[in-house]
């Protein structure tokens, strides 16, 4: 298929995300969209600010602005460091827009026709000097396994268990701190999970041999323990209200849709958002509606969404009775550590990625993390690893042979690419490495494995090193004047293959080394093996500047200030 549809998991709109959250789904989802627009698919990446819940209220509340306001603010900023990471969504929606609310409104009449909805009672606290029910997330008090007094009433962020309001020890309102709280009967709508357990299960068995072990499991756990009803209404102002026209009552009383119904289905909210901007060239439901066959649906998220992107959502769409695209591949990431302990929004543990792009350039952050994704296990993020990453392969093997090619053959030979005689024996072998590293690096690219293909393309790097090394034009200049021209015309040629080949991980230097040459008809988007092999695309004569240099070294010193700010023991 030549048209790719690609989300990564909504980032909450409460607060800047901490690197694990931008390796577990939005980079890799990047690299992946942007190398697939070089190979000339059709390419639509979407992805938007996930925005109803109770944090959202809260940390408005605790600003003194409205919500709606804190949203938009907060959106904002969200966006301007995914811009400064380089990530080149096609559009980056938010789930508060009307098109969402329009779709949510619209799966829940469907999901109601069909039988897969019910109104049902339950009991939940109320709190008099507040005037109306709290959510889970509204009632704090202690923790009554580990005594932790801030523990909110669906978990306790100190021990991690999980709990209900009324486990609480001396309950109060996240509000207003009132303890005079209540049990009241109030109704809710649920979605009947159980009643599309068996459909669910029969799709995700379809999916058993294409998704990566991490995602099959998780869904198979969950089938496994088997699909509850589930609520999908709150008592709160923020949120997708309940349709009047076909819940009245819960209407008239400000039940909204619960954040976890409503957040996945703005991944198509956010592509009627991009297409509403020019309704005239974009068609949504082409990405969306009936495409089965014709669009390929991949989805980037950490383990913790999971669940709800391979069950859940799938149940919702299978319940609707309509075409709606399904996913096809879902990568999922497990955890990157910050010196095995986790990274923590609420905490402020570990870097978070506005403070990583105010201390080095996004292509550092882009390399090092892709390069160490956590695929198959957890990876633990340290300033030494990183340190000594970005100084052997950003630094050394890429940035030093760009530096040097470029700045011996200005000195010897002028602002020229130079001529040289004719390619031999190493170049003839230099290209069949490079042709068979490149294969390497898209086979891993087309699969999905990240680390394997940073790998491959570290390897690539090195060839042009090896190379380098070996015919040493600092030594051959002194004797064979055309030999060493010949030699930094094929390395020039490398630097525009790295240029190329490496825009997924790091576009901007990628950039800086094309613009190094000044080719007139430079239009290549990707290399073929037959390119690889002949090292032509930059010929004799071509002009060509030094770029300023491309990754600094990150000294001792750098490592110290690193650790004393941010911290660099075991968790």
């Amino acid at each position: 298929m030549a048209r790719h549809l690609i989300t990564s998991a909504l980032p909450y709109i409460n607060g800047i995300k901490h690197l694990g959250n931008m390796v577990g789904s939005m980079l890799p989802a990047d690299v992946y969209s942007r190398y697939l627009r070089q190979r000339g698919h059709d390419v639509l990446y979407i992805c938007a600010t996930d925005e109803h819940g109770t944090p959202a209220e809260l940390a408005a509340k605790e600003q003194g602005i409205p919500v709606d306001e804190f949203c938009a603010q907060a959106h904002d900023a969200q966006k301007a460091v995914y811009d400064g990471f380089a990530l080149a969504f096609d559009y980056f929606g938010r789930s508060s827009s009307p098109e969402n609310r329009e779709i949510t409104q619209h799966f829940a009449r469907r999901l109601n026709e069909n039988g897969f909805i019910e109104e049902r009672s339950i009991r939940q606290v109320y709190s008099p000097v507040d005037g109306r029910f709290l959510p889970d997330r509204y009632v704090e008090g202690t923790c009554p396994h580990c005594g932790y007094d801030k523990a909110r009433g669906d978990q306790c962020e100190n021990c991690t268990r999980v709990l209900d309001p009324t486990d609480l020890i001396n309950p109060r309102s996240a509000i207003s701190g009132s303890t005079d709280l209540e049990i009241r009967e109030t109704k809710h709508l649920f979605l009947l999970q159980s009643k599309l357990e068996n459909e669910v299960r029969e799709w995700v068995a379809k999916h058993d041999k294409d998704w990566p072990q991490l995602a099959s499991s998780i869904a198979h756990k969950w089938l496994t323990e088997g699909l509850h009803d589930r609520a999908i209404t709150r008592d709160l102002d923020w949120g997708v209200p309940v349709p009047a026209d076909t819940w009245p009552e819960l209407a008239a009383e400000g039940k909204v849709f619960y954040v976890w119904f409503d957040a996945p289905i703005e991944y198509i909210g956010a592509t009627k958002e991009w297409a509403d901007q020019d309704p005239s060239a974009r068609d949504w439901k082409s990405w969306w509606y009936d495409v089965d066959t014709t669009v390929r649906y991949t989805e980037f998220m950490a383990k913790d969404n999971v669940p709800f992107h391979t069950v859940m959502f799938p149940a919702t769409e299978l319940g609707v009775r309509e075409p709606w695209k399904k996913v096809d591949y879902v990568k999922a990431f497990n955890w990157l550590t910050y010196y095995g302990g986790k990274f923590s929004t609420s905490q402020k543990r570990g870097v978070f990625t506005d403070q990583a792009l105010d201390i080095l350039p996004a292509d550092y952050w882009r390399y090092f993390l892709i390069a160490n994704a956590p695929e198959s296990d957890d990876s633990s993020f340290t300033w030494e690893h990183f340190t000594a990453t970005v100084n052997k392969d950003l630094a050394d093997t890429l940035g030093n042979f760009v530096n040097r090619v470029l700045s011996f053959s200005r000195k010897r030979f002028g602002d020229d690419v130079p001529a040289g005689g004719e390619p031999g024996e190493a170049e003839t072998r230099l290209g069949n490495e490079i042709a068979r590293l490149l294969a390497e690096y898209e086979e891993h690219m087309e699969t999905l494995q990240f680390r394997k293909a940073a790998a491959a393309l570290r390897a690539l790097w090195s060839a042009g090193n090896s190379y380098l090394e070996e015919k040493a034009p600092w030594l051959e200049i002194k004797t064979d004047k055309d030999g060493a021209a010949l030699t930094l015309r094929t390395a020039m040629n490398l630097i525009h293959l790295y240029s190329v080949v490496s825009e997924p991980f790091i576009p901007a230097t990628a950039k800086t080394m094309r613009e190094a040459f000044t080719l007139a008809d430079d239009t290549a988007t990707w290399v073929t093996a037959d390119e690889a092999r002949a090292l032509v695309s930059v010929p004799a004569g071509t002009p060509f500047t030094v770029p300023p240099v491309l990754f600094a070294k990150l000294t001792d010193e750098d490592l110290e200030t690193y650790k004393e700010r941010f911290g660099g023991t075991e968790a």
